[in-house]
């Protein structure tokens, strides 16, 4: 995990953030919440809020009164113990790409495949940069629909051992993915169970459906998750002039009103059990009604939402690789760090999509891939706090060469050249003929071959092999009960 260690950069003042409170209040009091589920409108009911079918007008103290239940940082048990993650405070998780039905490799885009999927989690274990491989990191289309999930969670328990994302497309889904976590984490007779509920072992998304509904199917889910303590990650899916009016402002208190709601839900489900302020927050191209990732409108989103949620004591999910991009270009590049940058500045604790991500989440690309682990892999570093001190003012260094020589061979240079600097992964610094000797790649070409170098490396980890057994199991068996 990286520690960000680094002033927070606010950029809302008190006023800003006493008039935001204001709006999200007046959304859920005069408007109201939609969820699309009899349980969740009746949890509210007894709470004592006011129910019109399933528009819930809800006090906004009672919502703070619930989300102050939740805890403001927790673990999250990887099967590798090394690979533990601690959500909230000053850390920061970073999981790939996802949701994506299509993917890129080379000049080819094409439906995403279940062998595609594995290649992108056996690339996810290869880099120490990414503390997990998400959840779909893609939408494996040859596998039946039904039972697709098994195999993902199958895959992410097998070929990583880092933490995963649950499945949410169902509450039998999300059903699958707690057994499948509780096998792996002790398996039968109720040892799993108790142990992934004393840590949880899995984070899953739960979006809502903007403006203002969370919807049937992301309930079952939250349902299944939140009662078995394991957190969800409850995000507003806001495209400004799309899901949400165009101004920034009016965004942010749509965020808070979502957000905030869902988060309330989980309580009244589970007192207490850890969940994740989320936030997607872009906004549409007005010329043509398209997507639009990497906008100076997101980064701003994307900065106060940090602040936002700090006030209200919560970890938080935003930000990632992200860009409109096609193909994996310079706009693909320059939009992801106009993505990542103020998310490393707005120290967010689970980002999502922090490597894969290209054509506005439709396509997750290998070159892309490791352009985006050598974005992470720097601003790690620069994230690092400098440290000065006596012995790194290196005084002896200037005793030694003197006026108007050069320290490529000074003791302190000898010393310290191996490391002294960050050595990139895919940048090249040959000079123009040497990099022509080299092939004259460009940065995509360059990606390519280290795809091919890192899957021909990748090692699987070890597991038991009575867990192993047991997974396996299972998945036959509840691919045989789907009807797949």
């Amino acid at each position: 995990m990286f520690r960000n260690r680094m002033p927070r950069y606010e950029i809302l003042s008190p006023d800003a953030v006493a008039v935001l409170d204001k709006g999200w209040r007046r959304i859920v009091t005069e408007i109201g919440i939609q969820f699309a589920k009899p349980e969740a409108t009746e949890l509210f009911r007894k709470a004592g809020q006011l129910v019109d079918g399933e528009v819930v007008r809800l006090d906004p103290d009672f919502v703070l009164e619930q989300v102050a239940k939740a805890p403001a940082e927790f673990d999250v048990q990887a099967r590798n113990p090394a690979n533990n993650v601690h959500i909230g405070g000053d850390q920061m998780a970073f999981g790939a790409v996802y949701g994506s039905p299509f993917v890129r490799e080379g000049e080819v885009r094409r439906d995403a495949s279940l062998d595609d999927f594995r290649k992108l989690a056996m690339l996810s274990q290869s880099f120490g940069e990414l503390d997990s491989a998400g959840g779909v990191i893609c939408e494996p289309n040859d596998a039946p629909l039904d039972s697709r999930h098994l195999d993902m969670i199958y895959a992410l328990q097998t070929l990583t051992d880092k933490i995963y994302m649950g499945n949410v497309v169902s509450g039998p889904n999300a059903a699958d993915t707690i057994k499948m976590t509780e096998i792996l984490f002790g398996g039968a007779g109720g040892k799993g169970r108790a142990s992934i509920e004393a840590t949880p072992a899995t984070i899953s998304l739960i979006n809502c459906n903007s403006p203002l509904r969370w919807d049937d199917r992301m309930l079952d889910a939250q349902f299944e998750y939140c009662a078995a303590n394991q957190p969800v990650v409850l995000t507003p899916f806001l495209l400004m002039g799309a899901m949400s009016p165009v101004s920034i402002p009016s965004a942010l208190a749509q965020q808070l009103a979502e957000a905030l709601s869902g988060i309330a839900l989980a309580q009244l489900i589970r007192p207490g059990c850890p969940v994740i302020f989320g936030s997607f927050l872009s906004n549409i191209d007005m010329q043509s009604g398209s997507p639009s990732f990497g906008t100076p409108e997101s980064a701003i989103g994307l900065l106060c939402t940090g602040q936002l949620a700090r006030h209200y004591g919560l970890p938080f999910r935003t930000g990632g690789g992200l860009t409109s991009s096609q193909t994996c270009d310079a706009q693909a590049a320059y939009e992801s760090l106009m993505t990542m940058l103020p998310t490393f500045l707005a120290g967010a604790n689970w980002v999502m999509h922090s490597a894969g991500w290209l054509e506005g989440g439709l396509v997750s690309c290998y070159e892309k891939f490791i352009v985006d682990i050598e974005l992470l892999r720097m601003l790690q570093v620069q994230f690092t706090p400098l440290e000065i001190d006596e012995a790194s003012l290196a005084f002896g260094a200037h005793e030694e060469v003197g006026h108007g020589g050069h320290f490529l061979g000074a003791q302190h240079t000898m010393e310290r050249f191996r490391e002294c600097f960050y050595r990139p992964l895919l940048s090249s610094t040959a000079n123009y003929e040497r990099w022509l000797k080299l092939g004259g790649k460009d940065a995509t070409a360059r990606a390519s071959e280290i795809v091919a170098k890192k899957l021909d490396e990748y090692v699987q980890p070890a597991m038991d092999d009575g867990i192993r057994a047991e997974l396996e199991e299972y998945v036959t068996r509840r691919r045989a009960e789907l009807g797949d």
